[in-house]
């Protein structure tokens, strides 16, 4: 079997944490921003931790990264 490749837009878009989790931004901060509340957008601006359900197909897309 050839060696696994990174999944380059997954990359682009997740860090790593110092414990090995991993960061994401929120989604529905480009546009249609006018109807938004300004707690919205504010909230919207936090990096979270991604889920665990959500982990593991992580992991496995980033299988080339540290």
């Amino acid at each position: 079997m050839p060696k696994l490749k990174t999944h380059r837009g997954a990359a682009k878009r997740l860090k790593r944490t110092a414990s090995g989790k991993l960061k994401r931004h929120k989604a529905y901060k480009s546009h249609i921003l006018t109807k938004k509340s300004a707690k919205r957008k504010r909230g919207l601006r936090k990096a979270v931790i991604a889920s665990p359900a959500d982990a593991k197909v992580l992991e496995r897309m980033l299988v080339g990264m540290k």
